[in-house]
């Protein structure tokens, strides 16, 4: 267990220490973030293992409940530039510490708060703490490539922003400080957090090259309309770093009558690919042609075209084909026109009268990249319970499985490192895949999605039954078509049924920030978010608690199933709020846009829906009375039970996280 004194003053300081392969050391300088990520300059862990982000709680003896973030596993040796995704968005600016901490236990996977510090502490040289600390403002981040564009918007690639706002486009003259003439154009509204890929239309069309500046704002009056030109900058100001200074990207971009196309090598379940890039100035699609287009094929080479795309930049664009690929081959990005204005593709339908391809100098505008066929597999970093996990898309050239590992595979466990499988897949391209956890994992953690055969056609998943025999890996160039994704457990839930009425037992739950385990009955499926709540537990601090009784305030007097629900204290007071605050504070850990919690069946003695009250005879010679109640509740438990894992819990936790985003936000 870290020492609750472990500081700033016990830390080496590693900022100036040379890195040696064989000692550890921390490089870590002050930076403006949006409040999601940190970059850390450099760290060297001889063994392996973790640099993880606490703030300043640390020097107060928080040693768990500093913990904000920690990066994906780090092979032994020196790393550069390491971006760490916080489990715990800072809102304030506030003095962070990188610290190097090992992986004790071998396992990949940052398991030092779960473990309550039993796992995977701090490197230490000279037996001191090996970290660095940085002051960090929390404000916002920019990133812009240089790109073409029609003159009308540009993309900036990432916008990381502390509270909400805008990415508004400046040109040039705000060099010369026309700060209002200079604005080009803004983005809707973006929350708070990470967004990639942002396209900002422009109201006044640029006119030739120019460097343009990106310029994060923010929505100070909370309305989430901009309006800062209008307030004459009283309203929705920039964010600003360190300095003061505004927080933007300035950018060169090339106004262009060109189009551009970049089509990468990949693999593929022959359903479809994915183009890197395609800049179309006009308006248009780009169209997948296989290789017999070099044999005069015009029409017949054709595979697949995209949906029709505005004029402008655009990136990542997944073409489904209509005639899937069965072999190997390569094959052809073409940049399209829409000439007759129909956003429709009608290149072959009018034997290329119409929608013929970009020209450049007389040269089709294409780029080529081989296609394996075999698998494809996408999946974006997200938030989950521990139970289950969504792939983005997998593409499958004969059916099979999405399997999901976990980072022991890197260490050769291929079996022991399976944590889940997905249902059968039929050959083809499929979104939003979910699989289940075959165990509940307990901490935040890179995985690794891998895409299986159905080798014996029993649409069963025996690879780790047969080890390995059977519904291998799908390989492309010899190597397995994986995608890795961090996964972020802010917190976990374990609860049995059980008997009482009085007090509710919860197994296991771990919180990452600590909290509270509330239990709400079975009236929450129908939205009473607020009257559901039947008890609290006392203050959890973070890290895993088990056996956690609670006693109810209002016992159950009939059998019942509760929620046993992970809280935060969002309020810092070790007291539970969330009732008198009516949601603002102390509101539930959330995954995947739902709360994180468990179910149980409760057993009531003496449930009076079981027996007659107090030995009172029935109603009737032939008991239809007693019936005709049972036949009421079971009617009752049917509609409850329908309703449990579905619409009513979600949609009205769903809300209630978001009005206490927006409470925080005005507040």
């Amino acid at each position: 267990m870290l020492a609750g004194t472990a500081g700033a003053a016990g830390a080496t300081d590693a900022s100036a220490a040379i890195a040696q392969d064989d000692q550890a050391a921390v490089t870590f300088d002050a930076q403006t973030s949006g409040g999601s990520t940190i970059v850390v300059d450099e760290v060297t862990l001889p063994e392996g293992g973790f640099v993880t982000i606490h703030d300043s709680s640390l020097g107060d003896g928080e040693t768990l409940g500093s913990v904000v973030g920690s990066s994906a596993y780090l092979e032994a040796g020196t790393h550069e530039n390491i971006t760490v995704d916080l489990e715990k968005p800072i809102s304030e600016d506030d003095t962070l510490f990188a610290m190097a901490h090992t992986d004790s236990d071998d396992d990949r996977v940052y398991s030092f708060v779960s473990s309550n510090g039993e796992a995977d502490g701090p490197y230490t040289v000279d037996g001191d703490i090996v970290m660095a600390d940085a002051e960090v403002t929390v404000s916002a981040d920019l990133e812009m490539t240089e790109q073409p564009t029609t003159g009308d918007s540009v993309v900036v690639d990432r916008v990381e922003l502390a509270g909400g706002g805008f990415v508004t486009v400046h040109d040039s003259s705000i060099a010369d400080g026309a700060v209002f003439e200079s604005i080009r154009g803004t983005s809707e509204y973006l929350e708070a957090g990470v967004h990639e890929n942002v396209r900002v239309s422009l109201d006044e069309p640029l006119e030739g090259d120019e460097t343009v500046y990106p310029m994060a704002h923010r929505d100070s009056n909370g309305n989430e309309a901009y309006d800062f030109a209008t307030s004459e900058g009283a309203d929705d100001g920039p964010y600003a770093n360190a300095n003061g200074d505004p927080v933007m990207a300035p950018t060169d971009v090339t106004v262009s009558d060109d189009a551009t196309v970049s089509f990468e090598n990949q693999s593929s379940g022959g359903s479809s690919v994915v183009v890197d890039e395609v800049f179309v100035p006009e308006g248009g699609f780009v169209t997948m042609h296989d290789s017999s287009i070099a044999d005069g094929a015009v029409f017949e080479s054709i595979r697949g075209t995209s949906e029709y795309l505005e004029a402008g930049l655009h990136r990542d664009v997944v073409i489904r084909l209509d005639d899937e690929l069965e072999e190997d081959d390569a094959l052809f990005g073409m940049a399209h026109r829409d000439t007759n204005d129909n956003n429709k593709y009608d290149f072959p339908a009018s034997e290329g009268e119409e929608d013929g391809p970009y020209t450049t100098d007389g040269d089709i505008v294409m780029d080529d990249g081989d296609v394996t066929v075999s698998a494809a597999v996408s999946a974006s970093a997200q938030s989950s319970d521990g139970t289950t996990m969504t792939i983005d898309r997998v593409d499958l050239s004969e059916g099979g499985f999405v399997t999901v590992h976990d980072a022991s595979l890197f260490e050769g466990d291929v079996f022991g490192s399976v944590v889940g499988t997905s249902e059968y897949l039929e050959a083809g391209t499929h979104e939003d895949v979910e699989i289940t956890f075959d165990e509940r994992l307990t901490g935040s953690q890179t995985v690794v999605p891998m895409a299986h055969q159905d080798t014996n056609d029993n649409e069963a998943y025996d690879f780790a039954a047969s080890e390995g025999e059977d519904d291998g890996p799908y390989t492309a160039n010899g190597d397995a078509v994986v995608d890795t994704a961090k996964l972020t457990v802010p917190a976990t839930v374990d609860a049995m049924d059980q008997e009482g009425g009085e007090t509710i037992t919860v197994e296991s739950v771990t919180l990452h920030d600590g909290g509270f385990v509330t239990v709400h009955d079975s009236t929450l499926a129908d939205g009473a978010v607020f009257d559901s709540v039947r008890g609290t537990s006392a203050y959890l601090g973070p890290g895993t608690h088990e056996d956690v009784e609670i006693t109810l305030d209002d016992p159950l007097t009939s059998d019942d199933d509760v929620f046993a629900m992970a809280h935060q204290d969002t309020d810092a007071d070790e007291t539970y709020d969330f009732l008198e605050s009516e949601g603002s504070s102390d509101g539930p850990y959330a995954a995947a846009g739902g709360p994180i919690m468990a179910s149980a069946s409760v057993t009531v003695e003496g449930d009076e829906t079981d027996s007659t009250d107090d030995g009172d005879s029935m109603d009737g010679e032939d008991g239809s009375n007693e019936m005709n109640e049972q036949d009421d509740d079971s009617e009752t438990d049917e509609e409850s039970g329908d309703s449990v894992p579905g619409f009513g819990i979600t949609a009205a936790l769903v809300a209630l996280l978001a009005a206490a985003a927006i409470a925080r936000r005005v507040d």
